[in-house]
């Protein structure tokens, strides 16, 4: 079974490209979400979100160890394609009054075409990137990742200081990571330690439980990459969580979150992240913002039968 970390950019656009053959290829770009459309309010900080475009993952990568009938069975009626799955990608922005904070970079000029949108969405929402005080990660994949430098290898959030889960710093930057990889299935390691050697000065380590800048509390959900973290936002005695990638498409994660996916690192983990978190989230009927969920990305979680199911922001 590949993970993500072992699956190269080529393989990806390999698979868009089949896809793309078959008549289905990856949408194009869509509109750019109008951040005042979707302004959620915590506090005096103000919540909203921003899309980088989307990305197209075939389904054998997607869910490899899953039966085809079970896939069309859960996705057909829903009239949702079953040859490959086409994310969005919700960058969360936060505005305090003194701070302007991005959750992940998006996937720069490097990845997929139909992703890096994230400087044409800061544009349209009037923000040039040096006014972004503080760069959030949950994770190091591309699509989270590589929009920390442009097409010439600048910097393009010169003046954020960039926290990066500590766990996962050390995993992308081990050169135990990088020689345990497969030849030809280097790229995703070789790619996040270039752009985290571009940032370096600029990065502080975050571990669980840290508050950082904002209100913002890491929350450890590994898994989908050793060090994944997700972020719980408090104001104004209200809270929302920035998901990243423990939550990844709003039918499967949710109905079926035991389902092993070939974008985890480590798929059993992973599932039981998910479940711990569905529980906390319908429990607590909490708010949360997913980067893969449909744009804008913002619902709950319900209890549905022996699962969940994704509930939208109305």
């Amino acid at each position: 079974m590949r993970t993500l970390a072992e699956t190269t950019r080529r393989e990806f656009l390999a698979g868009a490209a089949a896809v793309a053959a078959a008549g289905l290829a990856a949408r194009p770009g869509r509109a750019l979400a109008a951040p005042a459309a979707n302004a959620l309010k915590l506090g005096e900080a103000e919540v909203t979100v921003l899309s980088d475009g989307t990305l197209t993952l075939p389904m054998d990568f997607v869910l490899p160890e899953t039966e085809r009938s079970e896939i069309e069975a859960l996705l057909a009626p829903r009239g949702i394609a079953t040859d490959a799955l086409r994310p969005d990608l919700n960058v969360t922005l936060l505005r305090t009054p003194d701070r302007l904070i991005l959750f992940d970079a998006g996937s720069g000029p490097h990845f997929q075409d139909t992703a890096g949108r994230l400087p044409e969405s800061l544009a349209g929402a009037g923000i040039d990137p040096s006014e972004i005080t503080d760069i959030v990660f949950t994770h190091g994949h591309p699509d989270h990742l590589w929009g920390v430098v442009d097409d010439f290898d600048e910097r393009v959030f010169p003046e954020a200081t960039h926290w990066m889960p500590q766990d996962e710093w050390a995993y992308w930057r081990d050169e135990a990571t990088l020689a345990a990889t497969p030849e030809a299935r280097k790229s995703f390691v070789v790619g996040a330690r270039s752009r985290m050697e571009a940032i370096e000065d600029l990065v502080q380590l975050v571990q669980p439980g840290d508050e950082l800048p904002g209100g913002i509390e890491a929350m450890a959900t590994v898994g989908h990459t050793p060090g994944h973290t997700s972020y719980i936002l408090h104001g104004g005695g209200e809270s929302l969580l920035v998901t990243g990638d423990a939550l990844t498409n709003h039918l499967i994660s949710f109905e079926r979150p035991l389902w092993h996916s070939g974008t985890d690192h480590d798929p059993e983990t992973a599932a039981k992240t998910r479940l711990r978190l569905l529980d906390r989230i319908a429990a607590d009927r909490m708010r949360i913002i997913g980067y893969h969920l449909p744009q804008p990305g913002i619902g709950t979680a319900e209890r549905k039968d022996a699962a969940y199911r994704f509930v939208p922001a109305a």
